[in-house]
Parts: C-alpha cells; sequence; structure tokens
C-alpha cells in the first residue's frame, strides 16, 4: 500500500510540474539525453573494457538508461528512465525517443543500487519489441552480456544476428545487474514534452517525424563517430 501511495505521488508531481512549466518539464527530457551521452561516453572512455566498434556499425538500435535504481529485501524492483535510438538501412541515426524501464525480482538480495544500463538491438525484431504495447526483456526478446574490447571480431560474428546485447554499470551493494523480466514502454508524456508534438516512439524512431534537439543532436554525433 505504501509503495502504490509513493507511486501515485511521483506520477502527481510531474504531472503537476508539467503543468505549472512545460519548459521545466521538456528540460527534464533534454537532461536525460544529455546524461545518457555521458554513460555511453564513459562506457567507451577506456578501449579495452568498452563496446566494441563492430556492435555499434552493425546493430539497429541502441537504448541508454542512466541510473536505473534498483533495491529491496527478499523481493526487488527497479525502476528508470532512458532512450532509444535507430539506425537505418544507410547508418543514419533517429532522433531519440524516451523510454521507462521497470521490473520486479524474487531472492535473496539486500541493498540497493543505480545502475546505468546500455541495449544493444541487432536486428529490427528486437526494435519492433520495444515499440509494442507490452516487451518484457528475456520473455519476448532474448538478452545476453554483450562482447567489450577490441578484438573480438572472432568471437562476435556469430552472435551479431542475436537479439540484444547489454552493458551495465552498477554501484552500490549489487555485484550485478539482472535484466532478464525488465518491462520496457514509451514514455509518451516525455515525448510529448520533449519534441512539443504527440509523437509516437515508431514516429520518432523510423517514420522521422521529429528533429532532434540540441541534446540529441550530440548524442547523435557521438554514436556516428562510434560506428565509424
Amino acid at each position: 500500500m505504501r509503495r502504490a501511495f509513493a507511486f501515485v505521488m511521483v506520477v502527481v508531481f510531474f504531472a503537476s510540474m508539467s503543468a505549472a512549466n512545460p519548459k521545466a518539464y521538456a528540460d527534464k527530457w533534454e537532461d536525460l539525453i544529455t546524461e545518457s551521452g555521458k554513460v555511453l561516453g564513459e562506457v567507451n572512455s577506456m578501449p579495452d573494457t568498452g563496446i566494441p566498434s563492430d556492435m555499434f556499425k552493425k546493430c539497429r538500435a541502441i537504448a541508454i538508461f542512466p541510473s536505473t535504481v534498483g533495491g529491496g529485501f527478499i523481493f526487488g524492483a527497479k525502476y528508470g528512465q532512458g532512450v532509444v535510438l535507430y539506425r537505418d538501412d544507410k547508418g543514419v541515426w533517429s532522433p531519440p525517443a524516451v523510454f521507462n524501464i521497470g521490473g520486479g525480482s524474487f531472492g535473496w538480495q539486500i541493498g540497493g543500487q543505480a545502475t546505468d544500463l546500455i541495449l544493444v538491438m541487432m536486428n529490427d525484431r528486437g526494435v519492433d519489441g520495444f515499440l509494442a504495447s507490452k516487451f518484457t526483456l528475456g520473455a519476448d526478446a532474448s538478452v545476453a552480456a554483450g562482447p567489450v574490447g577490441r578484438d573480438t571480431q572472432a568471437s562476435t560474428d556469430l552472435q551479431l544476428k542475436g537479439g540484444i546485447f547489454s552493458y551495465s554499470r552498477s554501484r552500490g551493494a549489487f555485484a550485478g545487474v539482472k535484466v532478464e523480466g525488465s518491462g520496457i514502454s514509451q514514455n509518451k508524456e516525455g515525448n510529448k514534452a520533449l519534441y512539443k508534438q504527440d509523437l509516437s516512439a515508431k514516429e520518432i524512431l523510423k517514420e522521422g517525424k521529429a528533429k532532434p534537439t540540441a541534446a540529441g543532436q550530440a548524442l547523435i554525433k557521438d554514436l556516428q563517430k562510434y560506428s565509424k
């Protein structure tokens, strides 16, 4: 009951903030895109442990969820917001669309963590799953830990037709992160505030109906650099 009440209060807070100050609400999502770019840069700052360039060259989309929060005692839960960008047949990256990630888990666990999570989608099946009304990692699409470093060509060639590869950086009491069972959904209000239009994620990612904001342009530029 307390958790449900807290969730309702969070929703009411952001709804009231949106109505009272639309610009501040839009800036919240612009800041999310900027933070996503920082996470991507930090993950790739060390060539031996970063995401291989082949993954950027051959993937269909990338999802970045900065500071996804999780925690619990016996029962666990996690929630976060992030962005997804789509790469078309010509190698052109779309503007980012805002998404939510959330889920629960059961097991012997105690503590809390903040996790930067990156998901690399290697085909349109994974992307189309994100665009569906209900999508669960591990159930609707396979998820595997992604390869890292420079010398991964031989080991990844047979894997590039797979579904979704995950990369994470965790801080806190937990040693790792589990993404199986996490639900993905579009954040329609965030996208509307960001682009000043009532656009679906599909219209933003695949149909070219949105123009990237300043933060979006910077993130696209970074992805183009990693894709070379």
